[in-house]
């Protein structure tokens, strides 16, 4: 039988295919170990091991930052998962409702809550947890706080710190000629 080019017959398929299977070896991932979040699976060719490279997972009670829209800079709580996409978000300070996975960064912090709890239970886990503190002293949180501060400041507040910079820049190039000084006799 003629051979088409670009076409192959069933048996030819076959055969490449065991081909491939036996090139390749077995890729065959064992579950070596459990820790927390963290999951290490173990090829049977090789000894090394590969860590999940995930720590912040979608899950319910996860906290998160809203990074755009109307809630923007909002601190929330994934109350349940819509699909793959959309998740059922929470705050003290707003009203529960759906929000694209693509709107939220998530956060290291975690809530322990039941599926879709009352806007009264979530607001006491929150505080339990302490979860506004926490973000306010983590340096994420730092930052967006400091942001904001430079984005409220006017003219003379700028000018005024351009001056503290010159200022103190000037008391350090001092400090750092009598210390050459010192060092040099």
């Amino acid at each position: 039988m003629p051979k088409i080019r670009g076409k192959s017959t069933a048996k030819e398929n076959r055969t490449k295919e065991r081909g491939r299977r036996k090139k390749g070896g077995s890729l065959n991932w064992q579950i070596k170990s459990i820790g927390g979040l963290e999951l290490a699976l173990e090829n049977e060719r090789s000894s090394r091991c590969v860590e999940m490279p995930f720590k912040r997972y979608v899950e319910i009670g996860r906290v998160a930052l809203v990074n755009y829209g109307k809630d923007y800079g909002k601190l929330v709580v994934i109350v349940d998962v819509v699909d793959q996409n959309r998740a059922l978000v929470d705050a003290p300070d707003m009203v529960r409702g759906q929000m694209n996975f693509k709107r939220l960064q998530l956060t290291d912090f975690k809530i322990d809550i039941p599926r879709v709890p009352k806007k009264k239970t979530l607001i006491e886990a929150m505080e339990k947890a302490d979860v506004k503190n926490k973000w306010e002293n983590s340096s994420w949180g730092k930052k967006l706080i400091v942001q904001k501060k430079r984005a409220s400041l006017n003219d003379f507040d700028r000018f005024k710190i351009m001056l503290a910079k010159i200022k103190k820049a000037g008391v350090v190039r001092q400090e750092l000629a009598k210390l050459k000084k010192e060092n040099a006799s």
